[in-house]
């Protein structure tokens, strides 16, 4: 398939009005953790942030730059999703049990689906419109088994110009034919495709073994053999999400101190290994994720549906240990990282936590890049950073317009965003620069020289 790839964006000046994080803020009161600028004005160039301040101060580095006023909106570094499937696209709000008869049911069937590298790049472009839509510019994702669904989703990626991380899945038991790999075949195929793609324009790689219950021992070795061999790669599996999937792994490794401990014992946990769930864990599995700095990722509209159980975010965070959010599409049930943080809000309240507006768009932004070593190219407007920009709408609909005329603050502002928002709240979405939503409503007019 023949794809024609975006344009280097333009230099440009967005003003709106700005929200930017440099720490995580506990509430309105931690004024030293964010900037809220009224009249904002964001100058780009070349893909990347040139200068961040008030409309006053950057407009004189702008002479004869096209100005795209986006007034009342605000302006917020694009949302950065860390747990997703590429190959669920088509089985997201299919009617399911729990995690293993889902998987069996839907979701391995739909990934045989990807040997296929014309389905693969149909579904590589239907993802991506998806995500960006909704206001996510970097995601770290699953693919399938297959190498060529690896191939389509760095290749759409990279036709974006987005800063994206993703990985083969390594499997070789417990599903079907059509999705086994073997522990030769996966090594391979991984080599190859972090060898293409790895820190080759905004791409990076995740070395992937689904979870434990789809890999051998052999496998698990050759999945440890890549993250030493590559420790500039990342590492994403699955680990206590539900208690019959933690029951069959313990089956499978009866050697293992507990879930965490497989992988543990096979060298996968570092600081840049991604735990999708992590929501039944022992008391030792703690003390192991804070040793390593690995990173558990809270899935809240995925647990929900699957009866999953709650994530204990407080609790993690209390022992020192950084938390990642996310969609998990497809059991999770939208591609919103603000229905994320919705049902995400919803599951701390159950257990007597707190998640402040601030706090929440930190979390996925500055916060979700942090989890990831990348608050310094994405997650923020600082200059130097990649322009990847998203432009919220507060007043999109005619609920939110009605709730909005009562709020009197940005806090307020923010929180109606978080319950009520989706992509109809995404006014415009820029990746390096580039606006990405189709007939742009804002008013362009010059500077004047």
């Amino acid at each position: 398939m023949t794809q024609t790839r975006f344009p280097k964006a333009e230099k440009k000046l967005l003003r709106g009005r700005i929200l930017n994080f440099s720490a995580e803020p506990m509430d309105h009161t931690d004024t030293e953790a964010y900037a809220y600028i009224e009249d904002g004005a964001l100058l780009i160039e070349d893909g990347k942030i040139a200068a961040m301040g008030s409309y006053a101060d950057v407009v004189p580095e702008a002479d004869g730059v096209e100005v795209v006023d986006h007034r009342p909106h605000l302006l917020l570094p694009g949302f950065i999703d860390t747990h997703m499937h590429f190959p669920q696209v088509q089985v997201i709000a299919s009617w399911g049990d729990q995690l293993l008869d889902w998987l069996n049911n839907y979701t391995f069937p739909e990934e045989t689906r990807f040997v296929s590298p014309e389905h693969s790049a149909e579904m590589a472009q239907r993802f991506y419109d998806q995500i960006i839509g909704h206001g996510t510019t970097s995601a770290v994702a699953y693919c399938s088994v297959h190498k060529t669904s690896a191939e389509a989703y760095f290749e759409e990626a990279a036709r974006r110009d987005m800063r994206m991380i993703g990985g083969k899945v390594l499997m070789d038991r417990n599903a079907p034919d059509g999705l086994l790999d073997t522990p030769q075949s996966g090594y391979d195929d991984t080599k190859e495709l972090i060898a293409k793609w790895h820190g080759k324009g905004r791409a990076l790689y995740a070395i992937t073994p689904r979870f434990a219950i789809t890999s051998t021992p052999e496998q698990m070795e050759r999945a440890g053999a890549l993250v030493a061999e590559h420790p500039e790669c990342y590492m994403q599996t699955h680990l206590s999400e539900n208690h019959n999937e933690i029951a069959f792994t313990k089956e499978l490794y009866p050697n293992a101190p507990d879930y965490l401990g497989v992988y543990e014992n096979y060298g996968l946990l570092t600081d840049k290994a991604l735990l999708g769930h992590s929501i039944h864990l022992e008391e030792r599995e703690i003390e192991v994720l804070a040793d390593t700095g690995a990173k558990p990722v809270f899935c809240p509209t995925s647990n929900l549906f699957l009866g999953s159980g709650l994530f204990d975010d407080g609790g993690l965070r209390g022992r020192g240990i950084t938390n990642a959010i996310a969609t998990d599409i497809g059991a999770g049930t939208s591609y919103s990282m603000l229905q994320t943080l919705n049902e995400g809000y919803k599951i701390l309240q159950l257990q007597g936590q707190k998640l402040h507006p601030l706090r929440a768009f930190h979390w996925i932004t500055r916060g979700n890049a942090v989890a990831l070593g990348l608050e310094h190219q994405i997650g923020t407007l600082e200059a130097g950073t990649e322009a990847d920009v998203v432009v919220l709408n507060a007043n999109a609909t005619e609920a939110m317009a009605l709730r909005m005329e009562r709020a009197e603050t940005l806090s307020e502002e923010l929180f109606i965003l978080q319950m009520l928002g989706d992509d109809r709240a995404v006014d415009q979405v820029y990746v390096a620069g580039q606006a990405q939503k189709g007939a742009p409503r804002e008013r362009t007019t010059p500077v004047a020289a």
